[in-house]
């Protein structure tokens, strides 16, 4: 869908609320193109999933057909860093999804989309009614360790990986437990230690080097250490594997460096998904890049259709968007707070604190502080900014 393909009009958009530039666009023909997919018609995901469909379609009780299609939509959600994939892998799953006891593999399948929908609670309890008749199930331990650790359960996200340990290699080992060490207090010895693990394992596959590599970056930015930093996004970025996450954290490591360009360079394919279209947004403004106010608009009008869904993913994001490119402080503080009562990683915490700031309210920012405090979090921008907004709040 083309949201804004003139800057005046764009401009006269800009001026009205959101809600105005998030009205409902209606084709004017049956023939008018809404959106281009990025997939090319010979794309071999393309041809599998098709295959899949129309496997299922023929045969829509055949579970292991369902499966295997929800897995492809869900890693085209991950890689695409669009949501709507997600939908297209619950809808696979429709003879199962409400079922109170379905099988073991449909459980793990609803626990991972429920978790990707911030779903917590209930992608919770299917992993523990998995693990009720699998114990040693590692894909159902490894996705809980993940949810407690997003959410700021640190001890039980470090006994499910201590519950793995005699299943895995030594590398995942130390991938969960360094990533849970990374965040209490112990940056530096964890990122090294990850780092020798991935240098002495022999044979690491391309997937599991790429989530690695991005975790290192992530602690060695905490650290501020840009330059190390720079290295592993690079050497993940290497290994061509289609990844929003890696794509977003990189383009936020660019920005806070001040290395606006890049971001419009880097992302400048990826404009239909919503975590990367706000980097460029961000990045636009701060260039007065000529795409910006079609961005703008853009990115308001999906965040308005995914509050008329209900969808509040996107909240973190959302908060920065309000923040920072429709300087409205208020609504940027609400949403990150609402965001941070689900949500407890960096990126959230740095939400939260940004926008108290802005407003100079240390009181606001009190639950993000108390977490920094007990967690001992090393991460110097969250710390500049704690250091900025506690003085500002004693004043007052």
């Amino acid at each position: 869908m083309k949201y804004c393909a003139y800057a005046a009009l764009c401009g006269v958009l800009l001026a009205g609320t959101v809600a105005v530039a998030a009205a409902p666009f209606v084709p004017r023909t049956d023939d008018e193109v809404l959106e281009h997919l990025p997939f090319r018609p010979n794309d071999p995901v393309v041809r599998e999933i098709n295959g899949l469909r129309r496997q299922l379609a023929e045969n829509p009780q055949n579970l292991q057909i369902a499966l295997q299609l929800a897995r492809s939509y869900f890693a085209q959600a991950g890689g695409q860093s669009d949501p709507r994939y997600v939908g297209y892998a619950q809808a696979a799953l429709k003879p199962w999804w409400d079922m109170a006891q379905p099988p073991a593999a449909v459980l793990l399948m609803r626990a991972t989309l429920r978790q990707y929908g911030h779903d917590f609670t209930n992608a919770l309890a299917d992993l523990d009614a998995a693990l009720k008749s699998n114990p040693a199930d590692i894909d159902a331990l490894s996705l809980r360790a993940d949810i407690n650790l997003v959410t700021g359960d640190y001890a039980t996200s470090r006994q499910d990986c201590e519950r793995m340990a005699p299943y895995v290699t030594a590398l995942t080992n130390a991938g969960c437990i360094t990533f849970i060490e990374g965040m209490t207090g112990r940056a530096r010895q964890s990122h090294d230690a990850l780092l020798a693990s991935m240098n002495r394992t022999k044979t690491v596959n391309p997937d599991q080097r790429l989530w690695i590599l991005t975790r290192l970056a992530e602690m060695a930015w905490r650290l501020n250490e840009p330059a190390l930093a720079e290295a592993h996004f690079k050497s993940a970025l290497a290994l061509n594997i289609a990844d929003g996450f890696l794509l977003a954290a990189y383009a936020d490591f660019l920005i806070d460096y001040g290395r606006l360009q890049e971001v419009l360079v880097l992302l400048k394919d990826w404009s239909r998904a919503d975590p990367l279209l706000l980097r460029l947004t961000l990045a636009g403004q701060m260039t007065a890049a000529k795409t910006f106010p079609e961005h703008q608009v853009a990115l308001a009008a999906r965040y308005a259709a995914a509050r008329m869904r209900g969808d509040t993913t996107h909240e973190q994001e959302e908060s920065r968007f309000s923040l920072v490119v429709m300087k409205q402080p208020q609504e940027a503080l609400r949403l990150a707070l609402s965001n941070w009562r689900v949500q407890r990683e960096p990126r959230d915490a740095r939400a939260v604190l940004e926008a108290a700031l802005a407003l100079k309210d240390a009181a606001a920012a009190k639950p993000v502080l108390d977490w920094m405090a007990q967690t001992g979090i090393e991460d110097w921008y969250l710390r500049r900014l704690a250091a900025q907004l506690v003085p500002a709040g004693a004043a007052k």
